[in-house]
């Protein structure tokens, strides 16, 4: 292993474990000893990432009018965000 990929990656690992602290408020043992469960889940997430876009890119690929989907999906996200910015609320049951 270089130097270079050693450093990236004890940067790479003390910024998960910052960034654990700082979102959870774990103390920062904690969140330490608990470094190479956080690596691996930052993989899983990102394999997961990596797996749906590709699946999302190529369905979209197949499809007659991709542009039209892709519209359709931004419109609906603007008006949910649009909705929530708004503070509207559900009514509960």
């Amino acid at each position: 292993m270089s130097l270079r990929a050693a450093l990236l990656s004890g940067l790479v690992t003390a910024g998960l474990v910052l960034l654990t602290v700082w979102i959870f408020e774990l103390p920062l043992e904690r969140a330490a000893v608990l470094a190479p469960v956080l690596v691996v889940i930052a993989g899983v997430v990102g394999g997961l990432v990596v797996l749906w876009t590709k699946v999302g890119w190529e369905s979209l690929q197949r499809r007659e009018h991709p542009w039209r989907v892709v519209a359709l999906a931004v419109g609906v996200f603007a008006v949910l965000v649009a909705l929530s910015l708004l503070g509207l609320k559900l009514p509960r049951e």
